[in-house]
């Protein structure tokens, strides 16, 4: 393997490796490659970095941090130093988090650079076992892989827009809410719910399992809730949430207990799902081979169906491409 790309019989460009996506999944399985002497094309619609580095993990961390100087600050006097807080800029919060991100990208632009990653912008789609279209140009790879990254998921009944809204465009707001109701007990929902009671927002958690943070150990669930009693979170869990409806105002969440409450924004926090890599013309190319699905443990790198729309087939599964049409997984 070269750190060029070769060619095909018929003369075609042929990389080592094609990644459909610049995630972080992406950027990392590329940045491998690279220094393993491989060339790689990575296709990105967006920039480079996806969701964790513009619109998940590092700007929700700026704000946290932005939370964490406001918190100090109110407690600042028992440690001797008196300070006072005037109230939360968030055009200046904002400019912070931008200000972090944008840091981060050119490093990481800069480094994809550098190791002669070629990058294409646009809509990329798989279109053969070794083949990823993009804006007409077809790239071919000895290797591909997917890494689509994900969305962020809502309920049945509930769209977003308005004051309904994902952390995706809770991460733009420009003032801070007085009430605040926050669908989901993960680690997206625990997050925002703490940026916004350093705010100082009126904070409310739904979740339907039986303790915040439910993927994470028992324990570290009780020493949250523990932490957010001090602070005076509230968090409902064990309750299902039955629907929202926005007015002049505000939002009116409506739980299954029959509760109401009022909230200036409904943060719809209840995970994320992962993006399908193309759609189901995909898999009339490939057909489908192995054995089926199971609506409990959902999709593993082996499971596979002959019938997607089986009943016992999840709708992860059915956007699943044959083990021998990719190398990595979603």
């Amino acid at each position: 393997m070269s750190d060029s790309p070769g060619t095909s019989s018929s003369g075609e460009k042929v990389y080592d490796v094609v990644i459909l996506g610049a995630g972080s999944g992406g950027y990392a399985a590329a940045l491998r490659a690279a220094e393993l002497n491989l060339s790689v094309a990575m296709v990105e619609r967006d920039k480079v970095g996806g969701t964790c580095l513009h619109r998940g993990c590092i700007p929700t961390k700026a704000l946290l941090h932005a939370a964490e100087i406001a918190d100090h600050t109110r407690e600042s006097e028992q440690f001797g130093v008196r300070t006072s807080l005037e109230g939360i800029d968030m055009t200046g919060v904002n400019k912070y988090k931008d200000g972090v991100v944008g840091r981060l990208y050119k490093g990481l632009a800069g480094l994809v650079k550098s190791r002669q990653i070629e990058v294409v912008e646009g809509d990329g789609r798989l279109v053969a076992a070794d083949t990823v279209e993009v804006g007409g140009r077809r790239l071919k790879g000895r290797n591909v892989v997917l890494a689509t990254g994900s969305y962020s998921r809502t309920l049945p009944g509930l769209t977003i827009g308005g004051r309904i809204m994902t952390s995706e465009q809770a991460l733009t707001l420009d003032y801070v809410p007085q009430r605040v109701v926050v669908l989901g007990g993960g680690v997206i929902g625990v997050e925002f719910a703490s940026v916004y009671k350093s705010f100082g927002s009126e904070v409310t958690i739904v979740e339907a399992l039986p303790r915040l943070v439910a993927n994470e150990d028992e324990a570290c669930s009780k020493a949250l809730e523990r932490a957010f009693r001090r602070r005076k979170i509230a968090f409902k869990t064990g309750v299902r949430f039955s629907g929202a409806q926005q007015t002049d105002s505000g939002v009116t969440v409506s739980l299954e207990s029959g509760e109401t409450i009022e909230a200036d924004i409904l943060l719809v926090a209840v995970g994320r799902g992962p993006t399908p890599p193309a759609s189901a013309t995909r898999r009339s190319a490939f057909g489908w081979t192995g054995a089926s699905c199971s609506p409990t443990t959902g999709c593993g790198p082996t499971c596979r169906t002959s019938t997607p729309s089986a009943p016992n087939c999840s709708r992860a599964c059915a956007s699943v491409t044959p083990t021998d049409a990719i190398s990595g997984s979603q």
